[in-house]
Parts: structure tokens; sequence; C-alpha cells
């Protein structure tokens, strides 16, 4: 099992997650987060820590963001790995809670 960004962190990219994470399986993009499920070992440290409740397991992704979990595979070998925390983004809390962001999910660095 491995654990997977959905889409409430798209927009908002805080890394409280980073810090509490063992293997460094974070990876960070222009606008969003994602985890390496290669190197995740599912301890579940980073689900308590996102501000957002973005993190889920691969088996409780909620219904409708199923493809976060391609999503994080896929990019997770094309973006940097992130193992510390940097400041989120300007208009974090603005975009929390906002629905059916994936079209805003930027993929190129």
């Amino acid at each position: 099992m491995t654990h997977v960004v959905t889409d409430n962190c798209v927009n908002c990219k805080y890394t409280d997650c980073v810090e509490v994470c063992p293997v460094d399986c974070f990876h960070a993009g222009p606008n969003f987060l994602v985890i390496d499920p290669e190197e995740c070992i599912d301890c579940t440290l980073c689900v308590e820590e996102c501000p957002v409740n973005a993190i889920y397991a691969d088996m409780d992704v909620p219904a409708g963001q199923e493809i976060y979990l391609s999503i994080n595979a896929e990019l997770a070998p094309d973006w940097p790995v992130l193992t510390s925390k940097i400041p989120e983004l300007p208009d974090a809390a603005k975009w929390d809670g906002v629905p059916d962001k994936l079209p805003l999910l930027k993929r190129q660095l």
C-alpha cells in the first residue's frame, strides 16, 4: 500500500507532510506535491500532518479522485525530491476546499 496526494493539494502545496516523512518520498512540482509510490513505506505519518487533508491511503482515495493514483506515480520521477518544509503557496488558504482543481495542476517545472 502507498499514500497518495489528491486534489486539495493543488494550489495549496503545504509541506508539513514532508518534514515527517522518514523515506523522503515527496516530490514537489510548481503547485502540487506527489508521493512516489515506489518509495512510500505506508507509515501514515504524513496523513495527520497535511493541513488540508489531501493525503489518503491508495485504497481510501475519495470517489472521483482515483486519477491521482496515476498522477502521483507519473510525476514523482520527473519532479525533485523535497526533504524539508518550504512556504506554502501565497493563496493557499483561499484554495483549501475548492473542488475539482485537476485542470489547475501544473505538470511542468
